[in-house]
């Protein structure tokens, strides 16, 4: 199957991740099909669009946008799909809706995102376990190095755990600055995100 514009890609695993095995149980984390925190944000490319160019191929697994599994209630409290949705195993996807994408084991951004590792804060007077609006640049689209400290504009970072790690997707035009290390830098990955 292909589409004229859009990705044609298959959930790895569930539409949702919410349950996690403890022992020989499996604990269900969340019950809301609303949380956009427990919906799987992980497919695999079956096809690729056939107009346009794109350098994500078939067999790429690709990190999405939260509503392309989601189910949500429509004002007569009627549970329904995506509009991405097609079947259970088969949801189209536009471009704009793929921040990520894995091939021979390496993510590569897309143009026009990166993704940063928060930074713990050194502030001892502050309740925050993070520093704001700073970090460690993960995976980058060309605009900054891989590694470089860099700073971002307020309300631009979105939350994403790739691979077990805690990071935020930033558009790459609301990164405003390169900062010199201090020494002090330590990366800030919660232990919740961790385990899955």
């Amino acid at each position: 199957m292909k589409s004229v514009h859009n990705f044609v890609v298959t959930p790895k695993g569930s539409r949702y991740n919410n349950t996690k095995k403890v022992g020989d149980s499996e604990l269900i984390l969340n019950t809301e099909i609303f949380n956009h925190q427990y919906i799987n944000r992980e497919a695999t490319v079956i096809s690729t669009p056939i107009a346009g160019h794109t350098d994500i191929q078939a067999g790429d697994t690709v990190v999405l946008h939260h509503n392309v599994f989601r189910r949500w209630h429509n004002q007569h409290g009627v549970e329904k799909n995506s509009r991405s949705y097609f079947n259970e195993s088969t949801y189209f996807v536009n471009y704009d809706q793929i921040f990520l994408y894995k091939r021979n084991k390496n993510w590569i951004t897309p143009k026009g995102y990166c993704f940063v590792k928060p930074l713990k804060s050194t502030d001892n007077l502050s309740v925050e376990l993070e520093k704001p609006l700073q970090g460690v640049v993960k995976y980058s689209d060309g605009c900054v190095k891989v590694g470089d400290l860099i700073g971002f504009t307020p309300n631009s970072e979105y939350e994403f755990i790739v691979d077990g790690e805690r990071l935020y997707r930033v558009l790459s035009k609301f990164i405003t600055i390169k900062y010199e290390y201090q020494g002090d830098e330590e990366e800030y990955n919660p232990s919740w995100a961790k385990s899955s």
